[in-house]
């Protein structure tokens, strides 16, 4: 059994000691040209990167493949229905519901960049690293008594909930999916809620129906001290209007851990604006890397995969 395992390093390291030997685990950059050599014996696919589209081209090659198991929630990298035509089957970890509810990171990393932006915190540490010590240049944002909408309150949504709870928050929440309201959450409709919300965070797939769900006509109803954080995926906001509005300063700030056409985005408009502001903080799509998560979910997404080949071949 051949497997093929793109992420991070030392993860591979981990895993790779306790498997059976009879496992042939092996790592490949995510470089899209090695990933298409080191490809074309593998029975399947460990996918703990996301740098790369697993597009036409590399299935193709790839004419042993037959589960491509991913270590996280959303697999839009991945041509699905190609892979699935193709004989492929697909699994994610958004399956594992009772290994997720634990899992934190990216709700960590939402309120990282909430209160980066709302304190100012990388401009205020440049300036004192530039030899200055003026405070009055960075008045920061309370959060007590605020209002927090939280877009999508599913398992990130809830946790962002829990925290914002300990800041004294009002909490309200958008979800026409969610079966079992969190009693913590005030339900409302999308426009009501970018319309009361001091802050909006979003936590919800990428699909047909979310795609650009937070849209010009949305970010309109907002206040002007509204600071939105996304990290979701960069497709769900119309990025275009979100930069007019930081240009503008029709909003306050935002903080983004996804952008639309990532991992490309020398060149993002985005970019270029936040290089030279303060009101905007992006990273690169870390929301749900720490070694502690990425340890549990590749170890999973190994397991998935060593288990439907082995079923293959009973």
């Amino acid at each position: 059994m051949k497997l093929l395992f793109l992420g991070p390093k030392l993860s591979f390291d981990r895993i790779n000691k306790e498997l059976s030997q009879s496992i042939d685990l092996r790592f490949c950059t995510s470089n899209k040209e090695q990933i298409k050599k080191s490809i074309c014996e593998a029975d399947g696919l460990i996918d703990a990167s996301m740098k790369n589209k697993i597009d036409k081209s590399i299935i193709d090659i790839a004419t042993n493949l037959r589960v491509i198991s991913t270590a996280t929630t959303g697999y839009d990298h991945i041509d699905s229905e190609y892979a699935k035509n193709k004989g492929v089957k697909i699994f994610s970890i958004k399956e594992d519901k009772d290994l997720l509810k634990e899992l934190t990171p990216a709700a960590e990393l939402t309120w990282t960049l909430l209160l980066s932006v709302s304190r100012n915190i990388i401009a205020a540490s440049n300036h004192v690293n530039s030899g200055k010590w003026n405070r009055e240049m960075f008045p920061g944002v309370m959060l007590n008594g605020k209002n927090i909408g939280i877009v999508g309150c599913g398992r990130i949504g809830q946790w962002v909930s829990r925290y914002a709870n300990a800041f004294g928050m009002n909490i309200y929440g958008y979800d026409p999916f969610l079966k079992k309201w969190p009693k913590e959450i005030i339900k409302t409709d999308l426009e009501n809620l970018f319309k009361v919300s001091d802050f909006v965070t979003i936590h919800v797939h990428l699909s047909d129906d979310t795609k650009g769900l937070i849209s010009k006509k949305l970010l309109k109803k907002a206040k002007h001290n509204l600071i939105l954080i996304n990290t979701s995926r960069g497709e769900i906001i119309d990025e275009d209007y979100l930069l007019e509005c930081l240009k503008n300063k029709e909003i306050l700030g935002a903080g983004l851990d996804v952008l639309n056409g990532e991992p490309k985005t020398s060149d993002h408009p985005l970019v270029n604006y936040s290089k030279n502001h303060d009101n905007l903080i992006i990273t690169p799509h870390c929301g749900g890397f720490s070694y502690d998560a990425v340890n549990i979910v590749c170890k999973r997404a190994v397991e998935k995969a060593v288990n439907f080949l082995s079923n293959c071949n009973e």
